[in-house]
């Protein structure tokens, strides 16, 4: 085998495995859809409102419920069978996209639909994102965990080049957002089609706890007691709090400091997107290779650092051009120190509460934005998206200046699972 053959066979290992592949090419029709969704449902709001806030409102709306029940999605997902769980919530979720869809087409649609819309799938996110997440390991097994986060991550950055890109195109030529959410809901049809087609014996069994008490109470007392799973949790929440805002901040730069319309925002999205789709393949490959050491609180820093520069980088561009360019290595640095955080906690959770650490991820990743939506929202309105994007920049160097700090004061603990350390010998980093 040539070295660019080993090279791809590595990087797209995980695909080997007949029920990821099923979920892998449903997702990447899926997500193309998701994508399409929440760039036409940003400018939608944008375009009713002008607001900032606004559109902070309906970000924070859609992720709210992570943070007030994620834990008990992590319950559920612990406690029954996570494919019949996805297909479930899959089909809610393209109930919404059709239900919005028909609202916009016959122009009936006002604001408050639009946030009642976004709470209600933020309550579907909320069991379906630790599901999703915790689901890869029974696809794989623990050996590939982090090369199958590492691709289905470059699905979802992947499509982020194709479906922002897309909206804009379609938004800007039929002047509406409706075509937009149409095409999502139809998407979902790929990835339920996928999780139904598995084979449900192939998949990588783990115990499930069946107690009908404190069993959430067991999953934060679990990851407090774990400093392990702590800390990085802890630097975790405010990078995803105060850094990650691009949802509002990228289409205030879009629109206010730059003066651009729908394309103009799907362009920059896209921009980030392919970035971050780099860092997945380049990320997917380095967890496939013997040496490339197991996911630790040194790398977490050095990725918030590179985020930290990036996010410095696109509050400085003076012109669009430039902006576009900046894009690339914001989402590139995004994307490294996102794929890193969730291998980490993975391969440090007992397999019985693996849902509800995935859940508690869930809350720091998604949950946090709530808070970072509005914060953000009301400083791109009020003070420009660029001082936003400075503050995000401050929190990255921040959380990387205390990763290092606790590095050198604390031992390396143990990364990965017994099993795992026997059979490739992998060190920290």
């Amino acid at each position: 085998m040539t070295r660019v053959g080993l090279a791809v066979h590595r990087t797209f290992h995980s695909l080997h495995t007949r029920n990821f592949r099923l979920f892998f090419a449903g997702q990447a029709i899926s997500v193309t859809g998701t994508w399409m969704n929440a760039t036409a449902s940003a400018w939608l709001v944008l375009s009713m409102t002008g607001s900032g806030v606004a559109l902070g409102i309906n970000t924070a709306l859609t992720f709210l419920p992570i943070l007030l029940v994620g834990a008990w999605g992590g319950l559920m997902a612990d406690r029954f069978d996570k494919r019949k769980i996805l297909v479930g919530t899959q089909t809610v979720y393209a109930v919404f996209a059709l239900t919005l869809f028909a609202l916009v087409a016959t122009g009936v649609a006002q604001l408050w639909m639009v946030y009642a819309l976004s709470l209600a799938a933020g309550m579907v996110t909320a069991l379906d994102n630790p599901t999703r997440q915790s689901f890869y390991m029974e696809l794989v097994g623990e050996q590939d965990v982090t090369n199958a986060v590492s691709l289905n991550s470059a699905v979802f950055t992947g499509t982020r080049i194709v479906g922002p890109a897309l909206a804009g195109l379609l938004i800007a030529v039929a002047h509406t957002t409706a075509i937009c959410f149409l095409v999502d809901g139809v998407s979902y049809i790929a990835v339920i089609f996928a999780l139904l087609a598995m084979r449900p014996d192939d998949l990588h069994g783990r115990d499930r706890d069946r107690s009908q008490r404190g069993s959430v109470r067991e999953g934060f007392r679990y990851v407090w007691r774990s400093p392990d799973l702590r800390r990085p949790l802890i630097l975790m929440a405010v990078v995803f709090t105060f850094s990650f805002n691009f949802a509002v901040l990228v289409p205030l730069m879009a629109k206010q400091t730059f003066g651009g319309d729908a394309a103009t925002f799907g362009l920059m999205s896209g921009l980030a997107g392919l970035g971050s789709f780099v860092a997945a393949l380049v990320m997917a490959n380095r967890a496939s290779t013997r040496t490339a050491g197991a996911p630790g609180i040194r790398r977490l820093a050095i990725f918030a650092l590179a985020a930290g520069a990036a996010l410095t980088l696109t509050s400085l561009v003076p012109t669009l051009r430039l902006a576009y360019v900046s894009m690339v290595p914001l989402g590139l640095t995004v994307m490294l120190f996102i794929i890193t955080a969730n291998s980490m906690l993975q391969l440090r959770s007992k397999p019985e509460l693996r849902g509800r650490v995935m859940a508690l991820y869930g809350m720091v990743f998604l949950g946090s934005t709530p808070i970072g939506a509005l914060l953000a929202g009301a400083v791109g309105e009020h003070l420009g998206p660029r001082v936003g994007f400075m503050m995000g920049a401050f929190a990255a160097f921040a959380v990387g200046g205390v990763a290092l700090w606790w590095r050198s004061r604390v031992p390396a603990p143990t990364e990965i699972g017994p099993d795992l350390q026997r059979g490739t010998g992998l060190q920290t980093a």
